[in-house]
């Protein structure tokens, strides 16, 4: 005969393991996101706000890079690129103190400055996501941010050895 409490106990068991490894899963993504603003270095570059404001997505400001477009020079030409693919995008300190775009390649480079993104088109131009087109601000600082930002601004990004990225803030372009 068969003991219905070990029966009960094996079951019990069981749930809390898949509970806990659901909870694992959980902190695992909030960490690796969260890791570029622990562990980053912080990059400035310029950036363009397209949209300060969405009813499904409350008060954010769209931002626009100029790294996110690659030209089709400057991946390997004969190679068959697919939407999702990882690549890499140097990034050079300009005249100003802003990164630029310094280049792209398909490999990680293993020296400087670079954000690891993904291909959204099959180009070319290539369009690359960062991940860090979006900054969400309470009501009252995107509307500041419209204001400030119509000429452009600066984000300040946190950067990890490894290219990932996180988008930390945005500022007016104090320029002049």
């Amino acid at each position: 005969m068969i003991n219905s409490d070990s029966r009960y106990s094996k079951w019990a068991v069981g749930l809390l393991a898949a509970v806990v490894l659901q909870g694992l899963v959980l902190v695992g993504m909030v960490v690796k996101a969260a890791l570029p603003l622990w562990t980053g270095t912080p990059v400035k570059v310029a950036t363009v706000p397209v949209d300060p404001r969405s009813w499904f997505r409350g008060n954010y400001a769209r931002l626009n890079y100029s790294f996110e477009r690659i030209p089709a020079g400057d991946l390997p030409f004969g190679t068959s690129l697919r939407i999702g693919e990882v690549v890499y995008v140097r990034l050079v300190p300009g005249s100003d103190g802003l990164y630029e775009y310094g280049g792209a390649s398909l490999t990680q480079p293993e020296t400087g400055v670079f954000l690891r993104g993904r291909l959204t088109d099959d180009g070319p131009p290539y369009r690359v996501n960062f991940g860090i087109d979006a900054y969400f601000a309470p009501k009252g600082r995107a509307l500041q941010l419209e204001r400030e930002l119509r000429n452009g601004g600066v984000a300040v990004l946190m950067v990890t050895d490894s290219g990932r990225v996180a988008l930390k803030a945005v500022e007016a372009n104090r320029e002049g």
